[in-house]
């Protein structure tokens, strides 16, 4: 009974069947070029490599993106780093950034890490970059603690960005 009721009120008034069509037809278009967008995007970014590197191997692509963006990068020995993978300097600014690559979305453990590092290494500031995203937790902790989270979009966006300005250099 509930086809022939539909059937029947689209047939009857064929202007809001036509609207129903359009509707719908244009709400897959959109869909399909909002998918095919971030896929692009996706890689330029070169994001699916990031997501099959190690983390050691992550924090020395982070190190080369960094020195692209102007910064001087050390790496930090990967034991006894005291909570930090990269010290950023630029500007008589120094950095503290953990590191994460992760499948799942990165914790309040992250931000605690770094946010203790901070005064260890004398930083004016401190970042988490991740390949991931972060808890609502870790979201919270880090506005408290004044930790900058840097998230997958973001890193896609600016990496993106750094190798639009390699392509003008070259």
């Amino acid at each position: 009974m509930g086809w022939n009721l539909l059937w029947s009120m689209l047939t009857a008034e064929p202007l809001l069947t036509w609207g129903l069509i359009v509707f719908v037809i244009g709400t897959l278009i959109f869909a399909f070029i909002v998918d095919t967008i971030k896929e692009q995007k996706l890689r330029k970014s070169g994001m699916r490599e990031i997501d099959k590197m190690s983390g050691r191997k992550f924090e020395e692509y982070l190190q080369a993106q960094l020195k692209t963006s102007g910064y001087n990068v050390k790496l930090t020995p990967a034991s006894g780093d005291y909570g930090a993978d990269l010290v950023l300097s630029s500007k008589g600014k120094k950095i503290i950034v953990q590191v994460k690559r992760y499948k799942k979305n990165v914790g309040v453990k992250a931000v605690q890490e770094i946010a203790s590092a901070k005064s260890h290494y004398k930083a004016d500031e401190c970042w988490v970059i991740t390949n991931s995203f972060f808890t609502e937790q870790a979201k919270k902790l880090a506005v408290t603690n004044h930790v900058k989270l840097i998230d997958r979009n973001q890193l896609m966006n600016w990496i993106i960005k750094n190798n639009k300005g390699e392509e003008k250099s070259s």
